[in-house]
């Protein structure tokens, strides 16, 4: 019997099989919501409400990395609830279409607070953080997990994230120009563009979601429907603790946690970064923008060739080894006095060469480290009978997350043992509080990344077992 039939009948396992090429891009288009929200989110949170309304930066990343420790419910929640979610349109969609208006709302009144004292204000950050976030997972764990569904195939895995990742840089740099050459024009300390910033967004966000749940309807006929036995709320909690002790899991919420940890510190001292050691201006931002885009679809052509060449473990790790050394090159250079210095043409030719490659680099290893948690899948499935993606997906996302939560709070500690002021202008800040900035940061994301590298490499299977173990899900799924 052909695959699709077999699954059409209510498999447990996917097909091993080659996506469609519109549903591919229905899907990867989804990320686009995620892209705008993570760009936004961790590149001018940290700076609106510290350089432009005032509030002192710690405070600010504090707020907001309490609001990240309700997502250590919320995510595993939504997964698990996804997971056992039954409904005429699937265990995921239902979730993907209630959650694009929750967005949008969210993401309109974290970037419109009204004029409060500092401590309300403080409040509402954490508030209007909560509710982006539990929106966003709502959507993206749901969304996430529909990957290892589509297809059981190990380098089709690769391939669908690569979509997903591609059309998610694609929504961060179109933001990103769309914020420095529209919405902040005037200025990144102008509040009146933060308005638009917010409903460009907010409409972005929305559209995406509602393009990709629509786009990938028509699959859920062909995705898993595993039965579900009804059991106490105790008997569910032991089943989800016995899930997410699966080693695999464990591995990849280890490499997550490190790079995702040190992505979130770059994205959110990037405009402090660009503006104060690189003097950027206007335009600038914009090649900026391209140069990441570039790096994106660079990422999206060689991942997937160089995974199936070598294995998706040595890959990852190392083109995180190479994102690593390359982000912080220029940095340890410049304090070397080997460097150009801003103004001199050279600069920005060079650094953009470099942030390219990097992007190429990073880019692949997250792809790949997307794929490996798909696979884990059938992994767990094999040990505990029970299918999981919303729950590993939701740990994957939550560790996502804390690019925004962690890494703002690590930022605003780091521009305070600096010693930056706030609401500086680009010229005046003193050199030796440049260079401890750059010390402390480019310190701090090559020991997260290297250590991301070391457990990737430790990822316990490869091609041959996924494949071997798929065939025996699918013998003994046809044999019930």
């Amino acid at each position: 019997m052909h695959a699709d039939q077999a699954n059409a009948g209510g498999a447990a396992v996917p097909p091993v099989r080659r996506v469609r090429q519109s549903t591919m891009l229905s899907y990867g288009f989804g990320a686009v919501a995620y892209g705008v929200k993570d760009f936004a989110f961790s590149t001018f949170l940290l700076l609106f409400y510290n350089q432009v309304l005032g509030l002192p930066s710690a405070r600010v990343g504090f707020a907001i990395m309490c609001a990240l420790l309700l997502d250590a419910f919320i995510d595993p929640a939504i997964g698990f609830l996804s997971d056992r979610t039954r409904s005429r349109w699937g265990r995921r969609h239902p979730w993907m279409y209630a959650s694009a208006a929750p967005i949008a709302l969210g993401w309109l009144l974290l970037w419109n607070p009204p004029t409060w004292s500092n401590q309300a204000m403080l409040v509402w950050v954490f508030a209007s953080a909560v509710l982006v976030r539990t929106a966003v997972s709502a959507y993206e764990v749901p969304s996430q997990a529909l990957s290892p569904e589509l297809s059981a195939d190990y380098d089709e895995r690769t391939r669908i994230m690569a979509y997903r990742y591609l059309f998610g840089w694609v929504g961060a740099m179109a933001m990103l120009m769309a914020s420095y050459g529209y919405f902040l024009s005037g200025g990144l300390l102008d509040r009146q563009g933060y308005i638009g910033f917010s409903v460009g967004g907010a409409v972005a966000m929305f559209v995406a979601i509602l393009v990709s749940a629509l786009g990938t309807h028509r699959e859920i006929g062909r995705l898993p429907r595993p039965e579900i036995e009804k059991q106490s709320i105790g008997a569910n909690f032991r089943d989800l603790k016995e899930t997410v002790r699966n080693r695999a899991f464990l591995i990849l919420m280890a490499a997550g946690v490190c790079y995702y940890s040190a992505q979130g510190i770059a994205y959110a001292l990037s405009n402090y970064l660009y503006a104060h050691v690189w003097g950027f201006r206007g335009g600038d931002f914009q090649w900026l923008g391209l140069t990441l885009l570039a790096g994106a679809t660079g990422a999206f052509l060689i991942a997937p060739r160089l995974a199936k060449r070598t294995g998706k473990p040595l890959a990852a790790m190392g083109f995180m080894a190479a994102a690593a050394i390359l982000l912080t090159a220029p940095y340890w250079l410049r304090l070397a006095g080997l460097f150009p210095e801003p103004g001199n043409p050279l600069l920005l030719p060079i650094l953009l060469s470099i942030f390219t490659l990097n992007t190429v680099c990073a880019v692949s290893s997250t792809i790949l480290g997307a794929s490996m948690m798909a696979d884990v899948v059938e992994h767990s499935e094999m040990e505990t009978g029970r299918r999981s993606e919303g729950v590993f997906f939701a740990g994957f996302f939550f560790v996502q997350k804390c690019t925004s939560g962690l890494g703002i709070f690590a930022a605003g500690l780091i521009l305070s043992i600096a010693g930056f002021p706030e609401a500086a202008k680009p010229g005046t800040v003193p050199a030796e509080t440049i260079d401890r900035l750059t010390i402390l940061f480019a310190t701090l994301y090559m020991t997260l990344a290297f250590a991301a590298a070391f457990f990737y490499r430790r990822f316990p299977f490869g091609k041959t077992e996924h494949l071997a173990r798929v065939a025996r899900l699918a013998e003994a799924g046809r044999e019930s």
